[in-house]
């Protein structure tokens, strides 16, 4: 199998620093390009707040924490390729995938109860049920 475009999504938490690495690692081995991605939630509806106000923010936030990953010191062909996306995490994630022609997706596990995971499922597996491609979830 040959892997040529490495997809990361990146919330910035510690369990996507972790997916990060992984897929630093990953990249190295198959020579293949990184893309990382970020995605800006908007607020559900009835929540009484600025939406654009709100999604900026989110924007800020992931380019200010894409500069502290490092990468700046490395030349512009070697940089992975950042983006922030405007929505639902899984369904960014799937969509920038088709987009790219993506061949691994690697993704963080976020903790849940088994009953908030059944309830509400979680972005890795949604991701992984809907994937063009390869995921690997990365667990803390």
């Amino acid at each position: 199998m040959m892997i040529q475009k490495i997809l990361v999504a990146y919330d910035a938490s510690e369990a996507a620093a972790l997916a990060l690495s992984f897929a630093n690692e990953l990249a190295e081995h198959f020579d293949a390009k990184l893309f990382i991605l970020s995605v800006a939630q908007p607020p559900e509806f009835g929540d009484e707040v600025e939406t654009e106000a709100v999604i900026e923010r989110s924007r800020s936030h992931f380019h200010h924490a894409f500069n502290l990953l490092g990468y700046r010191r490395l030349a512009p062909e070697d940089r992975p390729t950042t983006h922030v996306s405007v929505g639902r995490p899984a369904e960014q994630i799937v969509r920038y995938a088709e987009e790219h022609a993506i061949d691994h997706i690697v993704i963080g596990h976020r903790g849940h109860s088994g009953f908030e995971r059944w309830l509400l499922g979680s972005v890795a597996r949604q991701v992984i049920d809907h994937a063009p491609c390869a995921v690997t979830v990365i667990r803390g």
